[in-house]
């Protein structure tokens, strides 16, 4: 048996050897061909025409937590499509958010044990966030918060929200930067700031033990922080962690209309958050990466985790980043996956795989289940499980 195996195995060896050397040439030359026949296809078809979608009407989906179909049920944002015209009646308008916002602000902090303080670090305002108790393993972490509301709403402690949750859930110390913002400081002010932030902080901790993280404009902030980082040499984060960031402000993918007015929150594009956002660019080049990050170099980015939903108006925008961050060269590997939180998927890139989870955990960010989570914080214990297994 063992003189017919070899006597096998070097005949086919040869049989391959032999067919290879006369098929691979072949072979190249047929790829070749395709190649050329699909280019001049690709040159000779005629853009495709847009689809046109039959007025329909879509139900809230019964797959989710009664928690979230609340939430997705909820009706459009009142003032998506209101328009203000003039500096004044935008900040009446942030103003007035801002005021309701911070009316539920002292009920979620007592609720999650979380105190906030106002702090300057090197002329820039911002929050410290501390919950009751910090787990040992957390004392020498240290998260940085860039908040959303399309570069313009959320001043000031109404502003923190997010970073309640964090430090209340997660156990984490967090800084809430409260960056400067329209009409009054177009950019780069804000992120001129959360990065005057960031280089304080890292005289608070090390670097590896930090991670940046925000949502909407704050998830534009996150990616356009690091970007900055990376070109003016400075420590970068154990993590971060963009919550459907608004990475491409030319508002590119398929999402800003597939989405339009299924999204509760921003609704619909071109209308009241790209209006803010553009008193944000102030006629800038929008495909400027420090503007609309997917269009830099990410390379050598820190692990992250991304967040987005079905609805979301911002999923083609996270999806493409998720996607600039597989590209090759990035020292980085990825991997999407489905999530137990109230935004629905989630895609990370990391040093190495996180262990599967079971899809019954609530806090798994790894989960292949619909966005089912029964409870408020499980999107934000899916962060802190993610930061604890990369902020060291």
């Amino acid at each position: 048996m063992k003189i017919y195996s070899e006597f096998t195995h070097r005949g086919l060896s040869a049989v391959h050897l032999s067919l290879c050397s006369w098929l691979v040439p072949r072979l190249a030359c047929f790829a070749a061909a395709i190649a050329l026949s699909a280019s001049h296809a690709v040159a000779q078809t005629p853009a495709p025409e847009p689809r046109e979608v039959p007025a329909k009407t879509v139900p809230v989906p019964d797959t989710v937590s009664p928690q979230m179909q609340k939430l997705i049920g909820a009706p459009l944002a009142s003032t998506w499509n209101v328009i203000p015209k003039t500096a004044e009646e935008w900040k009446a308008q942030v103003n007035t958010g801002a005021a309701a916002t911070m009316r539920g602000l002292p009920a979620l902090r007592e609720a999650l044990h979380v105190k906030v303080e106002p702090m300057t670090l090197d002329g820039v305002k911002a929050h410290m966030v501390t919950p009751e108790a910090i787990p040992p393993e957390n004392q020498n972490r240290l998260l940085i918060h860039v908040h959303g509301g399309c570069f313009v709403s959320f001043p000031g402690e109404s502003g923190t929200g997010e970073a309640i949750f964090m430090a209340g859930f997660g156990h984490f110390k967090v800084i809430s930067v409260d960056y400067r913002m329209p009409p009054d400081h177009p950019y780069p002010a804000a992120l001129d700031d959360a990065m005057t932030v960031w280089k304080a902080a890292t005289n608070m901790a090390a670097p590896k033990n930090m991670a940046i993280f925000g949502s909407s404009a704050g998830g534009n902030l996150t990616l356009a922080m690091i970007l900055r980082a990376k070109q003016d040499n400075l420590p970068l984060p154990g993590a971060i962690a963009p919550g459907t960031p608004m990475s491409d402000l030319t508002n590119a993918g398929d999402s800003f209309r597939t989405n339009a007015m299924l999204d509760n929150v921003l609704v619909a594009p071109d209308a009241n958050c790209d209006k803010r956002a553009a008193l944000y660019t102030n006629g800038r080049d929008l495909k400027d990466p420090m503007l609309s990050p997917v269009y830099g170099d990410m390379r050598g980015f820190p692990p992250a985790i991304l967040t987005s939903g079905t609805r979301d108006l911002l999923l083609s925008s996270t999806v493409r980043v998720h996607r600039k961050l597989r590209r090759p060269g990035s020292k980085r590997c990825c991997r999407s996956s489905k999530v137990n939180r109230t935004r629905t998927i989630t895609a990370m890139s990391a040093r190495r795989r996180p262990r599967r989870r079971s899809t019954r955990s609530p806090g798994s960010s790894t989960s292949t289940s619909e966005n089912s989570s029964h409870k408020v914080g499980g999107g934000f214990l899916n962060l802190k499980d993610y930061f604890d297994k990369r902020v060291r």
